[in-house]
């Protein structure tokens, strides 16, 4: 394998030095990989790292946090697995007190390589992970992969191009200095990159042409998340009273919504499916596994995919079968949606749709580049209502050119068609989104995107990720905005978001969402080691522990 150069400022303590708190070595092992056809930088006996830990940092922002599960780093761990790659999952979402958990494993785990996914909300608790690893492990190998090094990379590659050093350049090399590799886009292939010796400091794989990039042909040929190494009884969702768990069928989002993140990132914008067979498959697996017969779809946009009528055909086939009836959900495109889709989705189990509508405003769509009308909303409206679906609006305050008078245009639409649930948002202009990428500073630390057709501009503040959560859905009466308009102040936003929530929530009377208490860690946990709802391990792992015991008993040690 090629090796990297380091970046400039990375100060990554040394992979192989020896271990801190006392632990056992543990060495790297010479493994035999048994690559997939899709994997020919894979081929042949490797030196690579036989034993990690895989941490889901808490999600500190949301009202519950175990509702659905972090699927791309079970994915990961499913490949791992495949390859005897032994995994320790430390689920840290909902523990309050996850320091301390995590300060506890460390202490009786001779790991010595870990690795992290994290969104950018994550971040803040992504950076007291890495922290209190390297207090207590200072030659651990720490990896972070994710959503937020994804966007954060590939919005420094679009500076590069443009020869210009902005902040997300700034981001990039801060991360560098923080862990030791960084793995962007796809981690399925990279991780096994990122475990070999002398690794280099990023792997990516969010680049098309990179043998690290996912096709439809490999996505097939993935193993399903490894949610064995989760405790999915914690994780409470229903749908219309059927008790769910989430799977993702498809990847990519190919439109250029000006929020959303990615725009510039192949691993999220271009769209990868999976056969029909394939996704109704994993809805059988996990009917048998866990007895469930509701399933979240967390794909960007369902019906971005020319199959879905005979998608939701085979569904429907299945559970005949199968003596069951499902029940699901999942995210639309307005303007594509219709009466057929809506049908077949219907007789498939779907009773609720959501659908990103995000403004009542033609200038705010328009500046959005949403693609969707006024009218497109509407009609989607009139279609979901006609076959029995229950619509849930995502909509969002904080676009270029938003104003009071913006505002009152949503709340009017939304009392006018009258979905069943929605949510309110203040948007962020997170790496990755065109709001972010596009902007230029237009003072220290204020960055401005200006729409090209309207000129109407947006405003934000320069934060920096690993101690601000900049959250995009957090806790009512506690957002924070960091954009402002040249119509609305921070606070202004802040304010009119919070209004147009309970309005439309008292009008059409949908009442607010409950949060539930967070899991607290308490160190009679720790007696025996953390409890399985934090931490599970892979049989690799057990069998490898297993028999390091029987030798040191032999020898007599």
């Amino acid at each position: 394998m090629a090796k990297g150069k380091k970046l400039p400022g990375d100060t990554a303590s040394p992979y192989y030095g020896p271990l801190s708190s006392g632990a056992s070595c543990q060495s790297t092992t010479r493994i035999k990989l048994h690559p997939q056809k899709w994997q020919p930088s894979l081929q042949g006996n490797i030196q690579m790292i036989s034993h990690l830990c895989l941490i889901i940092p808490p999600s500190l922002f949301l009202l519950d946090e175990r509702v659905f599960m972090s699927l791309g780093i079970l994915k990961v761990a499913a490949v791992l697995e495949r390859e005897g790659i032994g995994v320790e999952l430390l689920d840290l979402s909902g523990v309050k007190n996850y320091t301390e958990a995590l300060t506890l494993h460390i202490e009786q785990s001779p790991t010595r390589c870990f690795g992290l996914t994290a969104t950018t909300p994550q971040m803040p608790a992504a950076t007291k992970i890495q922290e209190t690893i390297r207090r207590l492990r200072p030659s651990a190998r720490i990896i972070l992969g994710g959503p937020h090094v994804t966007l954060v990379c590939a919005a420094a590659k679009y500076e590069r191009k443009r020869s210009i050093l902005g902040r997300a350049s700034r981001a990039t090399k801060q991360l560098a200095k923080m862990f030791d590799v960084l793995v962007t886009g796809d981690g399925e292939t990279a991780v096994f990159e990122a475990l070999q010796d002398a690794p280099p400091p990023i792997v990516d794989g969010d680049d098309p042409k990179s043998q690290l990039f996912l096709n439809n042909a490999s996505l097939e040929d993935l193993p399903f998340p490894a949610r064995h190494l989760i405790d999915a009884s914690t994780y409470q969702y229903s749908i219309d009273g059927t008790r769910a768990l989430s799977m993702i069928a498809q990847l990519g989002c190919p439109f250029g919504c000006g929020f959303c993140g990615g725009r510039m990132s192949p691993s999220l914008r271009r769209v990868r499916t999976r056969s029909s067979e394939n996704i109704v498959q994993e809805m059988i697996h996990l009917y048998r596994t866990y007895g469930v017969a509701g399933f979240m779809l967390y794909d960007d946009e369902l019906n971005v995919n020319p199959k879905i009528v005979s998608l939701m055909s085979l569904i429907a086939e299945a559970q005949q079968k199968l003596g069951v009836e499902f029940r699901l959900r999942g995210f639309i495109k307005a303007e594509l949606f219709t009466d057929e889709q809506a049908a077949a989705m219907y007789k498939a189990g779907f009773r609720w749709i959501l659908v990103g509508f995000e403004s009542g405003h033609p200038r705010i769509l328009e500046n959005i580049q949403k693609k969707a009308t006024r009218d497109d909303n509407t009609r989607c409206m009139d279609i979901a209502r006609r076959h029995n679906l229950k619509v849930k609006a995502l909509m969002s305050v904080g676009h270029p050119g938003e104003s009071e008078e913006t505002i009152q245009a949503t709340r009017d639409w939304l009392v006018e068609v009258r979905p069943n649930d929605f949510d309110a948002t203040v948007i962020t202009t997170y790496p990755g989104t065109p709001y972010f990428d596009e902007a230029i500073e237009t003072a220290s630390g204020i960055w401005t995107y200006t729409c090209p057709k309207s000129q109407d501009r947006l405003h934000s503040v320069e934060v920096d990720y690993r101690l601000v959560a900049e959250y995009y859905k957090g806790v009512p009466g506690n957002y924070t905005a960091f954009i402002y308009t040249d119509n609305l102040t921070s606070k202004q936003l802040v304010s009119y978001r919070d209004w147009l929530e309970a309005d439309v929530r008292h009008t059409l009377s949908i009442p607010f969402n409950s949060a539930n208490p967070g899991l607290r860690y308490e160190h009679s946990m720790g007696q025996s080691g953390l409890p399985p709802s934090i931490l599970r391990t892979s049989d690799a792992t057990i069998k490898r522990a297993t028999h390091k015991a029987i030798r040191v008993l032999s020898s007599g040690g």
